[in-house]
Order: C-alpha cells, then sequence, then structure tokens
C-alpha cells in the first residue's frame, strides 16, 4: 500500500476543518497511521518548502506556515497520493472543482486550508520530514477486506 503525508494547514484549523477533512479520508476508505498537531518551527517550514527557496513569495509562505498549529498526517492505501491530490483540488481554489477540499473551503491561494504530496518522492520525502519511523502505525482493520479486492 501507497502512503502519502497530508496537512491541514494554520487556516483550516482556525477554521475547525480538520475533522471535516480527516472524515473525508476515512469515509474514502484510507487508512490513518501516523498524526500530529503542533506549531511547525521555522527550520522545519524552511526545510518542507525548501524547493520555493529564492522565489519570491518563500519567506511569506514560512511566515504563514509557521504562524499558528498545523496537522499532519500520513494515510494509507491504494493510489492514495493522486486521490488525495484529486480530493483536495487544484492548489488555487477559484479553479478547484466544486465538492473538493479547496473547492467546498477555500477562496485565497494564499489560505487553501491543506497541502498534500504531489508525488511518491515527495511523500516519502515529507513523512521524513514531520514523522520518525516509530510514529507511523502498521495495523490490519477488518474494514479493509470491504475496500479492497
Amino acid at each position: 500500500m501507497e502512503r502519502t503525508f497530508v496537512m491541514v494547514k494554520p487556516d483550516g484549523v482556525q477554521r475547525g476543518l480538520v475533522g471535516e477533512i480527516i472524515a473525508r479520508f476515512e469515509r474514502r476508505g484510507y487508512k490513518l497511521v501516523g498524526l500530529k498537531m503542533f506549531t511547525m518551527p521555522r527550520e522545519v517550514a524552511e526545510t518542507h518548502y525548501a524547493e520555493h527557496r529564492g522565489k519570491p513569495f518563500f519567506e511569506g509562505l514560512v511566515r504563514y506556515i509557521t504562524s499558528g498549529p498545523v496537522v499532519a498526517m500520513v494515510w494509507e492505501g491504494k493510489n492514495v497520493i493522486a486521490a488525495a491530490r484529486e480530493m483536495m483540488g487544484a492548489t488555487d481554489p477559484q479553479k478547484a472543482l466544486p465538492g473538493t477540499i479547496r473547492g467546498t473551503y477555500g477562496i485565497d491561494v494564499g489560505r487553501n486550508v491543506v497541502h498534500g504530496s504531489d508525488s511518491p518522492a515527495s511523500a516519502a520525502r515529507e513523512i521524513d520530514i514531520f514523522f520518525k519511523a516509530d510514529e507511523l502505525l502498521n495495523y490490519e482493520r477488518p474494514l479493509d477486506r470491504w475496500i479492497y479486492e
């Protein structure tokens, strides 16, 4: 099974959307294997957004993501990386389809509620940034026989 990283950003936490976002993934059938809430230290934010270092929006992005609590999660399941991206919708909420997380709850690209890994490589990298190996669970769910063939 594949794993991906999903984070509810400070705007999503402040707006009380954490439970709704978790519920969407659970209802879809994905398994939560890691969860933590914290205020991100600047060094971690700079590591997470390293690909954007040097771009005009980098400082604002780091300042925003460290401005309040976030909820970091690891989800597991078949094709979960692509499915999570689809569930979240386009990065710009104005372009996100209705019914997606960003299409439902977002208005501005700078306050788009949620982040998710965009590839297996970024999922592995982001999971390693936010979770130690012993913080991720491996467990069986009887429900899985009703989700997967």
